[in-house]
């Protein structure tokens, strides 16, 4: 009986799981629909679906196609990308309010975004490839230091020390960000004002190509690894009990993890608190297994972040609100409440 019962509870979650998933990758679909009808230039359903298939007009093929369609695949790719990453480091850390906008991980790519900006581009290195690259550097060397200043050799990972290390440090490196600015001439001083807050800039096919082989590379990877982050909320001697290489799984997770905000970071601009409320909303609906966790996250973080941009172009048409902001609306009260939290 006792077994009967563990395989109907087994089947009862599994269902359950199914049907959550089911239901966010709808969710997104219907954003997605939604999102290419919203902007500037009004397109009805039909009209979208014309367009589609080859019949609208070359205003609407260009509309659709050129500026929507771009921009609507990068948020969902980017909102995935922060969310597992947010994931990753909330599992690795054990920390709730681990997120790589807050420990600095994103400040540190915005970095080499500007850095790109100020000195690569006079030199004639423009294309957009190799943004994530450059962005890869400095959010590793980010947090590789942050990492550093946070472990202490007989306690590990202290979670209060690790947010506070990661806000000291983001925000000398958003200084440093500020200075390098004042060199900048017009044009590169708008780019990096729409960068830093939050507007998703890369809103051409190319930038989806940039983006892509590391989403595409790296999800798979970290869904393969689900069952270590299992075994590592057992404890580090529970794990190396059960056979784990703990450290060495913990660096390759880190990597992936900084790797992810990197690329979406250099593509999506500097867009916070995704990887901090896809996780924890994900964790809400299918529980704490990172089996179904971790692609719960990618679909709340590619659901947000689709929603937050049409809210964006949305609300204040003809003019846009940063992509960042909107969910930084969201984000900033519901951090607040995590930090209460945390303390009580």
């Amino acid at each position: 009986m006792d077994i009967a019962f563990l395989e109907n509870e087994r089947r009862r979650k599994t269902a359950r799981y199914t049907i959550v998933l089911t239901v966010l990758g709808l969710l997104i679909i219907t954003a997605f629909i939604i999102s290419m009808n919203t902007g500037y230039m009004r397109l009805t359903p039909v009209e979208v679906m014309k367009t589609l298939f080859g019949a609208g007009t070359p205003k609407q093929h260009l509309v659709l196609f050129e500026f929507r369609l771009p921009r609507i695949v990068i948020s969902v790719l980017v909102g995935a990308g922060l969310a597992v990453s947010g994931c990753i480091l909330q599992g690795v850390s054990r920390n709730a309010l681990a997120d790589p906008g807050i420990l600095g991980i994103n400040a540190g790519a915005g970095l080499a975004v500007v850095l790109f900006v100020t000195f690569m581009k006079k030199a004639g290195v423009t294309s957009v490839f190799l943004l994530p690259f450059l962005s890869l550097v400095g959010a590793g060397l980010t947090a590789a230091l942050i990492f550093s200043l946070a472990y202490k050799k007989n306690q590990g990972l202290m979670p209060i020390r690790l947010i506070l290390v990661g806000i000291a440090v983001a925000a000398g490196i958003s200084a440093a960000m500020i200075v390098l600015t004042i060199k900048l001439d017009p044009q590169q001083f708008q780019f990096v004002q729409v960068w830093l807050a939050g507007s998703v800039w890369g809103t051409t096919w190319k930038y989806v190509l940039a983006l892509l082989p590391w989403i595409v590379v790296l999800l798979p990877y970290v869904f393969y690894k689900a069952r270590i982050f299992n075994v590592l909320q057992l404890g580090d001697h529970a794990a190396v009990g059960l056979g784990t290489p703990v450290e060495r799984e913990r660096l390759k997770m880190l990597a992936a993890a900084v790797a992810l905000a990197a690329s979406c970071v250099a593509v999506g601009g500097g867009i916070g608190f995704v990887g901090l409320i896809g996780p924890h909303l994900a964790r809400r609906l299918v529980g704490p297994s990172y089996q179904v966790l971790l692609p719960a996250s990618a679909l709340a973080g590619g659901l947000l972040l689709i929603v937050a941009d049409t809210l964006g172009r949305w609300v204040m048409q003809p003019s846009e609100i940063p992509t960042g902001i909107v969910v930084a609306i969201i984000g900033a009260p519901y951090f607040l409440y995590l930090l209460a939290k945390s303390k009580a």
